[in-house]
């Protein structure tokens, strides 16, 4: 007989959860709007949107009526030799709104992938112009996924140690990470930009890419830069001839505010990693979309200089449908991605002085805070717990990475909902 630990189904092994010890799961029955609904009847606001994909809300009928239509069509094709009509409105609608020259659409199913892909794309860039580039560099607390090439360009952490013995040697530079009221960011983005420049120059063709989070690194702590680090960033590698990568898995799809992080900071990457919200939480889909430049060292009939990367479910019918309708809705309301940074800080200009709280933060639809405990900050940190806990209670989704609170709602949340949240979580810091 199977033994079942923790309430857990005995036959699903759940993804970042300790086997013994860990809370029963939560049995959702069902999702509307900002809202979920669990076995037995109880709501709870969805804060965090499913893992920060659901950007439009849950069960979205213009979603659903889209994969619904396409499946009576065409459910799957393989995508090599052959393609369909969702997959190039996609690829058409995606180049047309993100900046620049960034035009060449390669798809995948997950986050991970994107960046897997962006870095495969990179490092064979240079070897097909007839270069060997043997490295990356990234940033600390950076997380980029849980492949072996994305967790190598990611902070070794409790999520990579046990793998460090095969991840590929990376150089790792500070994040210049700010907050309200911080006066030491100039210092901290000089540090970094003045050790990026050391290493570009002592190795100037050492580096493929450089790989970062633009705006807001994301399961690193919800860590903030501002866009003219980003602009200092970009010229930086044109002056050193090594490719920029943005992972935009997180941050894409309106959630700084704006469409992109890229667009946002007024700067075009050489590569850009897309997933998450990409289908409005419905389906698995991602896309890297690479500039013209870098599309062009690919262009040979030489079998060596094909980027020989796919996925079985590569542009998938049914998940290119819930994205080209995802994307027409958020056309549609790009109002509600564009208000909610203002509404964050009002609610939190109320919690500022609050004794518990340091380094809060907002970016667009994304809004932070440290919570000051007695306990080492991090991703183990007992708060989270505790805040879980609470905040389950009061009716509200939260999952705390460590100590770090942060708020990253679908963007149908109304303003009275957005209210409540912060009631909720002023209560229980006034608790802790």
């Amino acid at each position: 007989m199977q033994e079942k630990y923790s309430g857990s189904h005995p036959n699903i092994w759940y993804p970042f959860t300790p086997i013994k010890g860990a809370p029963t799961p939560l049995k959702v029955t069902s999702g509307n709007g900002a809202w979920i609904e669990l076995a037995g009847g109880k709501q709870l606001l969805d804060l965090i949107s499913s893992w920060w994909v659901n950007v439009l809300g849950h069960a979205r009928p213009e979603i659903a009526d889209a994969i619904h239509g396409q499946a009576k069509c065409l459910e799957h094709v393989i995508f090599a030799g052959f393609t369909h009509e969702p997959a190039e409105k996609l690829a058409e609608t995606l180049a047309g709104k993100l900046p620049g020259r960034l035009n060449r659409v390669f798809y995948s199913d997950n986050g991970s992938s994107a960046v897997e892909i962006a870095i495969k794309q990179a490092w064979q860039y240079w070897a097909n112009l007839g270069e060997k580039r043997e490295s990356f560099i990234c940033f600390d607390h950076g997380y980029h996924g849980d492949t072996f090439g994305a967790m190598s360009v990611s902070a070794r952490s409790l999520f990579t140690d046990v793998y460090k013995e095969l991840l590929f040697p990376v150089e790792s530079v500070p994040y210049p990470v700010t907050w309200r009221g911080d006066d030491e960011i100039q210092e901290k983005e000089a540090a970094a930009l003045g050790r990026l420049t050391q290493l570009l120059e002592q190795n100037p063709k050492r580096y493929a890419a450089i790989i970062i989070e633009p705006l807001v690194q994301g399961a690193g702590g919800m860590r903030m830069c501002r866009p003219e680090f980003l602009q200092a960033l970009r010229r930086l590698s044109h002056e050193h001839d090594t490719l920029l990568i943005f992972d935009e898995v997180m941050t894409g799809f309106g959630r700084t505010g704006a469409w992109f992080a890229c667009e946002r900071a007024g700067i075009e990457p050489d590569v850009i990693a897309l997933a998450k919200g990409l289908t409005g939480g419905f389906l698995p889909l991602a896309a890297t979309v690479c500039s013209d430049s870098v599309y062009e060292a690919f262009a040979s009939a030489d079998p060596a200089k094909t980027l020989f990367h796919g996925h079985s479910y590569t542009a998938n019918p049914l998940g290119c449908a819930a994205a080209n309708a995802t994307l027409k809705l958020l056309e549609q309301n790009e109002y509600a991605f564009k208000n909610l940074e203002q509404e964050h800080i009002e609610h939190l200009a109320k919690l500022e002085d609050h004794p518990k709280l340091d380094k809060i933060r907002v970016t667009g639809t994304i809004a932070a805070m440290d919570i000051k405990t007695a306990d080492r900050p991090g991703y183990l940190n007992q708060v989270s717990a505790i805040i879980k806990r609470k905040a389950f209670e009061q009716g509200l989704l939260l999952r705390p990475l460590g100590n770090v609170l942060y708020l990253m709602p679908p963007y149908c949340i109304t303003r009275d909902e957005l209210a409540q949240a912060y009631r909720g979580i002023a209560a229980i810091l006034d608790e802790l």
